[in-house]
């Protein structure tokens, strides 16, 4: 497994480094440009003088390739460069949003994790019964409604309603602003930090349960028709070994692939989200950097979501010896 781990981190680099080299090239063929962005928007006319000072200030006179060195020069020495908006180092801006949308993501997981698995469990012990077809139905729903219209429900039913109708404190949520108080940097401190929290993270996570526990069920019922699960039934073991020990986990492996490309997925593109909640995360800082051409922003943001993803993911590929005995990874 070391051999195989250091591998798969040897292969971070080269991805790391095409898929941001890309995104650095597609602002030299976009239409736009940051200097016109940076002096009122497009079609403003400004001096040609101001422009050139502009240019040469954040490095846009010298040629692409001559830029494009220079910006991984200076990442590889830990210079992520300065933001073209407010001239602010890049890497405070990615510790200041990063966080926020770690927990948030986490907990959106976690919220996943606990009942889309549980829920793909049951529907598939209780296979054609009426909580089967109850749970098939509420998950093709759930999967067909957007996340800003999941948002806007939670804001109104437990924000607006709640207060309206005095309903009891642990009813309640607080829907602006994102929480700043954490233990162990992941956990609220206090119950403001977790009021503001909880209703972003079913909102994100409301789809993702949707098609955990579909794609549970559909790995558990796979599972349970196996020959080994049979003999398990014919040697008289109880239906809850045979489902957990037996089925359970080499039903995982599919749906641990699934929960970690959907935790890097939510780590940058959580954006709707985050504005009905107005929570600061990475989604709408990209969004908003990219709306005005900062290319060091959106590239520095860009960069920590990549090296997030492809970590998560070789954390899933190395989990699948645990889930299965029979994968090997020498």
């Amino acid at each position: 497994m070391l051999g195989y781990s250091v591998r798969r981190i040897l292969q971070v680099i080269p991805v790391v480094f095409l898929a941001i080299s890309l995104l650095f090239m597609l602002f030299y063929v976009l239409p736009g440009d940051p200097v016109d962005m940076l002096s009122g928007g497009q079609g403003r006319e400004i001096p040609e003088v101001q422009r050139q000072n502009i240019e040469e200030r954040l490095g846009l006179d010298k040629p692409v390739l001559v830029q494009f060195k220079d910006y991984w020069v200076g990442v590889v020495q830990g210079d992520l460069g300065n933001s073209y908006r407010n001239d602010r180092p890049v890497i405070d801006t990615v510790k200041r949003y990063a966080p926020n949308s770690v927990r948030l993501a986490f907990w959106a997981l976690m919220i996943e994790v606990v009942i889309g698995i549980g829920v793909g469990i049951i529907s598939a012990v209780k296979r054609y019964s009426v909580l089967d077809t109850f749970t098939t139905l509420g998950t093709t729903v759930a999967m067909a409604i957007p996340v800003f219209v999941t948002g806007y429900v939670l804001i109104y039913i437990f924000g607006i309603r709640a207060y309206q109708q005095d309903w009891p404190e642990w009813l309640s949520f607080s829907t602006g602003g994102t929480p700043q108080n954490w233990v162990l940097f992941l956990f609220p401190a206090d119950q403001e930090s977790f009021d503001r929290l909880v209703l972003p993270a079913v909102a994100l996570a409301f789809v993702g349960v949707a098609v955990i526990a579909r794609m549970t069920r559909a790995t558990m019922l796979e599972t349970t028709s196996a020959d080994y699960v049979r003999t398990a039934r014919a040697k008289g073991l109880s239906e809850p070994v045979i489902t957990f020990r037996h089925g359970l986990r080499n039903a995982l492996i599919p749906v641990v692939t699934l929960i970690g490309l959907d935790f890097g997925t939510m780590i940058g593109s959580a954006v709707l989200t985050e504005f009905v909640f107005s929570y600061n995360g990475l989604g709408s800082a990209i969004v908003s950097a990219a709306a005005t051409r900062d290319a060091p922003l959106v590239l520095g943001l860009s960069l920590f979501v990549v090296i997030v993803y492809l970590v998560v993911n070789l954390i899933v590929d190395l989990s699948y010896g645990f889930l299965d005995p029979r994968v090997r990874y020498d």
